[in-house]
């Protein structure tokens, strides 16, 4: 019996013959599976983004109502006469049941874009006396700022960020300050 010889020509030829259908196949479906994820990651970190940005400008909206109820004078033990400018913030449709003001505000998201798409939020506040063993009555002013995000493929959807303080009465008489 004969055996073939092989030449080191017909070898080189077997070994560069490529790849079969199957291993390319097999490539691209890996290629294309990797390039898809890294996308789809991408557009999800700018939604992500995109949904930050509008919760921290929503978070500042609701921090500028507190600062106006902040700044705003509460003295009812001053003895010439009690100020209370806490009742009167500028809210729209406010509304007083017995010392419990509800109301709200609303405006654009602050945000640096081009174009026109602005977002609106909308400020609901509340503000109720708190009385408490330590100090006697404080006042609780709390903000809930509503917003709305539209994510890729789902609906819009409708958010609120939150944030109450408490207040204390001003006492602005210096002999209350230094306790002269």
């Amino acid at each position: 019996m004969r055996f073939p010889v092989q030449t080191m020509a017909s070898r080189a030829v077997k070994r560069s013959r490529g790849f079969t259908l199957v291993e390319v196949i097999m490539a691209l479906v890996i290629i294309v599976m990797v390039c898809g994820g890294t996308i789809l990651a991408y557009t999800q970190a700018a939604y992500r983004a995109e949904w930050s940005g509008y919760s921290l400008a929503a978070e500042s909206l609701a921090m500028k109502q507190i600062e106006q109820a902040r700044s705003a004078r509460w003295d009812p033990a001053n003895p010439g006469a009690p100020v209370n400018e806490i009742y009167q913030l500028n809210l729209l449709s406010s509304n007083l049941t017995g010392q419990v003001l509800t109301g709200y505000t609303w405006t654009n998201l602050d945000l640096p874009s081009n174009g026109s798409n602005y977002l609106r939020a909308t400020n609901f506040v509340t503000v109720k006396p708190v009385t408490n063993a330590f100090n006697g009555t404080n006042i609780m002013v709390q903000v809930d700022a509503v917003w709305s995000f539209h994510w890729s493929q789902g609906p819009t959807k409708l958010y609120t960020n939150s944030i109450a303080t408490y207040l204390a009465p001003d006492n602005k008489e210096p002999s209350d300050l230094f306790g002269n």
